[in-house]
């Protein structure tokens, strides 16, 4: 019998056993993950902004878990000597009627609690020589790194607090009772006291398995990059982002300088047809069907039906994809750029169409579900993994 059992092997999951031995140093802890590795797919396919937590709902969890998992990021890094940076970013307006938006902007990031600053075009360009922007907010605070390489520090470290890490094994069911939770898996069966649902793409699947009928379903929509070729890098030397549109559920096509010093351009954002789908041709008759049946899949596409347009072009049509990144960097031409690896975003999406705006956590009889944990989950990963252990201690019988 495991005290805890963790289905997900990404950031998420691997920081909530973390934060578990943290808290309950002598528990029996198993974290199980059908691949055969461990961040295969949102974690590492994310491009490794530490966030600031400027973008979201003043007091959410995506704004208070950003802004604290941002600071407690950056400890950990120093702690283990992983290589990141605060390099922070600029987000432009290009035109003035975007000015209106970024002062809106500004002022949730105060609202925020974050130690940002409106700063002129002159001042953009001695930050961001080769932009063009009328004005911008800077936002110090923000950084990069690679998750692939903090989620293995946590997989390390939670191996050596004694956890039991099992990989390609893909839970098939799970019953929930009064006593325990049985987990049926193509490894076996594992008997458990709580279980925590980290499955990110998977996640409502895995809440359904466990007999939770949430009012949501994941969504999948692959963000589709670029990357500067090395001798255009100079062009971006932190992190550049455009001024959002309030009315579309997505950032807008930005530049990110990596910590392996490539710049990424993107992401254009995509319905995917299937849930791990990284690639145009990646359909997957099951995912397309589920997407394709629901009609909180239609109602947003249907209110959002021009900027969907516009999202299908850029995919198709390099040029246009170019055109976007011109608003930011005119230097940028369509030689310049390469095709880079693709991310897929596991959004949930309710039945009216609107999307579940912050991470979602469902508390149930013995199981805790993470149902929605999209960017900046990665950036707020250890502030999460706390929030469900402070959930759990509510429940645990662990000494």
């Amino acid at each position: 019998m495991y005290d805890f059992t963790i289905v997900g092997g990404g950031i998420v999951g691997l920081s909530v056993g973390v934060a578990l031995f943290k808290k309950y140093p002598n528990a029996k802890v198993l974290l199980l993950e059908k691949e055969d590795c461990f961040a295969k797919h949102q974690t590492g396919h994310n491009s490794g902004v530490i966030h600031s937590g400027i973008y979201y709902k003043p007091r959410s969890y995506k704004a208070r878990f950003a802004r604290e998992g941002s600071h407690l990021m950056n400890q950990f890094c120093n702690e283990y000597q992983i290589d990141h940076e605060i390099c922070g970013k600029v987000i432009v307006a290009t035109k003035k009627e975007e000015l209106p938006l970024l002062e809106q902007l500004y002022q949730r990031g105060l609202q925020n609690e974050l130690n940002i600053n409106k700063i002129s075009a002159g001042q953009l360009k001695e930050i961001e020589p080769h932009v063009n922007g009328v004005a911008a907010i800077h936002v110090p605070m923000a950084g990069i790194v690679n998750y692939k390489q903090i989620s293995e520090k946590f997989a390390e470290l939670m191996v050596a607090s004694g956890g039991e890490l099992r990989l390609n094994t893909f839970v098939e069911n799970i019953v929930e009772s009064d006593d325990d939770v049985v987990i049926e898996t193509t490894k076996g069966t594992f008997h458990s006291k709580l279980l925590i649902n980290c499955a990110g793409l998977h996640s409502d699947r895995i809440a359904k398995l466990a007999g939770y009928i949430t009012d949501m379903k994941i969504v999948p929509f692959r963000g589709e990059y670029y990357q500067l070729k090395s001798e255009k890098r100079h062009l971006v030397k932190n992190l550049i982002y455009p001024v959002p549109n309030p009315k579309f559920p997505f950032l807008g096509v930005h530049f990110t300088r990596m910590i392996d010093g490539s710049v990424e351009a993107g992401p254009n954002a995509v319905l995917s047809l299937k849930r791990e789908g990284y690639f145009k041709k990646d359909i997957n008759v099951k995912d397309m069907i589920e997407v394709l049946a629901y009609r909180g899949f239609w109602k947003l596409a249907n209110k959002h039906m021009k900027e969907g347009f516009e999202e299908v072009i850029r995919s198709l049509n390099k040029a246009k994809f170019v055109k976007t990144l011109q608003q930011l960097i005119p230097e940028i031409q369509e030689r310049d750029l390469v095709v880079a690896p693709s991310g897929v975003r596991a959004q949930a999406l309710k039945p009216d169409g609107s999307l579940v705006d912050d991470f979602h956590i469902i508390i149930g009889k013995k199981c805790v579900h993470v149902c929605n944990a999209p960017s900046p989950a990665a950036t707020a990963s250890i502030r999460i993994g706390m929030e469900v252990v402070d959930q759990l201690s509510k429940k645990a019988n662990v000494r």
